[in-house]
């Protein structure tokens, strides 16, 4: 693919200042039509040193309205993002629908320059590759728009680059010892960055190679493209807008997967043996996440379940157990304005927990399969391939050594119905009641049956579900702790 960055197009100066108002004028009009589309844009900009990428990521801000326009450098991992997983950075640094975002580097950059380093070998750098596929193809199908560019430069190109920068001493510092280094590399670096592109270049997310020695012919190239393809996504879009909506999508029957009516619901703790497991499993619990932090290793509890059936006592109990300093309870409920405008799991990636510490959610990225998809909130095409989404997502959490454990909280109709008649009467629990907790019931089956096929979909080697039976807040409260406590000795 490189081979094409050598068919060089040498813009002359008075060119490239006659076609510039044109397409200033198509750029800017665009992205006032950007501004109202339900996607985003995310233009990554790679390549060679000294091809360019800094001077046209700036012309793209001049030529555009910078305020609807983020700029990210993305350089070696600071300690916090190195304590999470490697695309955590680049989550945090999505732009909103209607918005562009510019990596300066990007998911690229991190493999590349590992694998030279010789930090990372060939299995592990396809499996990194493999893993931005999945992360493109996921953010592509919610509607964004990924433009890749990669500036080129011959191996004399980019040495007499560096030699003019050298001789002139306004320029000088522009050259690193990093620049240099890198030129001594270059055949090595080259035969990897077309392996990298050959993997990556899709039909839906392709790369343009741009040679970079010409800066009015490389400007005007990315420019024109740029243009182009953000018509054309507008256009799809639009039209996808006003197609009727897809027929419902079979799915698993009930039978098939019923996993929640085999649990035994009359499981029970008396008060006595309640009192003595809850302070041995908190104690060990104490002892183990000190443990865990002083190793560096992260947990993420997830808490699902019905209304009233415990979810809440059940995380008191943990956090009773704990050091405040080194967990956090995530509550999740509708997303704001601000999450619908990106990608569901946008959310919850900007809670991953540093390493050592504890977040636990409540509630989390299942309500796509669940309440969304049960109240309409999501279409049949969206809630069926969050399935896969999600078991990438938590496998790469497992894969970075966060201990992820999901729990399904399951009590009965009978004593779902009584402990809202009890929140009812009790005033410090009036508050946990809603006219929506009363709708859902109604809805009853349709929820089982979505969280069974949840459940058969979802539950996997590296991230499995616990069913837990509610109806004895005791007996719930106790499991819940057994459980994190065996998994966190494990992963100790």
């Amino acid at each position: 693919m490189l081979e094409a960055a050598k068919q060089e197009h040498r813009l002359s100066k008075a060119e490239y200042k006659k076609a510039l108002p044109l397409l200033r004028t198509r750029l800017l009009s665009i992205q006032q039509r950007l501004i109202k589309a339900d996607f985003p844009v995310i233009i990554l900009i790679s390549g060679v040193d000294g091809s360019g990428k800094g001077a046209i990521i700036n012309r793209l801000n001049k030529w555009m309205d910078p305020r609807y326009i983020q700029t990210h450098a993305f350089g070696p991992p600071s300690d916090e993002e190195r304590e999470r997983p490697p695309h955590w950075r680049y989550w945090l640094a999505l732009p909103p629908k209607g918005r562009i975002a510019i990596f300066a580097g990007s998911w690229y950059s991190d493999p590349l320059s590992r694998y030279m380093k010789e930090l990372m070998d060939f299995k592990q750098m396809e499996k990194a590759l493999t893993r931005i596929c999945k992360l493109e193809e996921e953010l592509i199908r919610d509607g964004a728009l990924i433009l890749k560019y990669w500036l080129h430069l011959s191996k004399t190109q980019q040495r007499q680059h560096f030699q003019k920068l050298m001789k002139n001493p306004k320029t000088r510092w522009r050259v690193t010892p990093r620049d240099l280094k890198h030129l001594e590399l270059y055949d090595k670096f080259c035969a990897i960055a077309e392996y990298t592109l050959k993997a990556t270049h899709t039909a839906e997310s392709p790369w343009l190679i741009v040679n970079g020695s010409n800066p009015y012919s490389r400007d005007l190239k990315i420019g024109q493209d740029l243009y182009h393809r953000m018509s054309a996504h507008l256009e799809a879009r639009t039209l996808a807008t006003v197609a009727p909506l897809p027929p419902p999508v079979k799915t698993h029957s009930v039978r098939e997967m019923d996993r929640l009516s085999a649990l035994d619901l009359t499981q029970s703790l008396s008060k006595k043996s309640y009192k003595t497991q809850r302070k041995h499993y908190q104690e060990k619990l104490s002892r183990l996440a000190r443990r865990a932090n002083k190793n560096q290793i992260s947990s993420l509890l997830v808490f699902e379940g019905w209304d009233a059936a415990g979810k809440g006592g059940s995380i008191r109990r943990i956090t009773q157990a704990l050091d405040a300093r080194y967990y956090r309870v995530i509550p999740f409920a509708a997303p704001t304005d601000e999450e619908k405008a990106h990608h569901y799991l946008w959310r919850f990636w900007r809670h991953l927990p540093r390493a050592g510490r504890i977040t636990i959610y409540d509630r989390s990225w299942y309500g796509r399969v669940l309440v969304e998809r049960i109240e309409g909130l999501a279409t049949p095409e969206e809630w069926m391939r969050a399935y896969g989404e999600i078991n990438d997502f938590e496998e790469e959490l497992t894969e970075h050594g966060i201990l992820v454990i999901k729990y399904w909280l399951h009590i009965s109709q009978d004593e779902q119905l009584r402990r809202f008649k009890e929140r009812e009467k009790i005033p410090y629990k009036q508050f946990k009641i809603t006219e929506e907790d009363y709708r859902n019931r109604e809805k009853w089956e349709e929820y089982q049956a979505a969280a069974n096929e949840m459940i058969a979909r979802t539950h996997t080697p590296y991230a499995p579900w616990y069913l837990i039976e509610g109806n004895d807040k005791r007996f719930t409260r106790i499991k819940v702790l057994k459980i994190f406590c065996e998994q966190l000795a494990k992963a100790l």
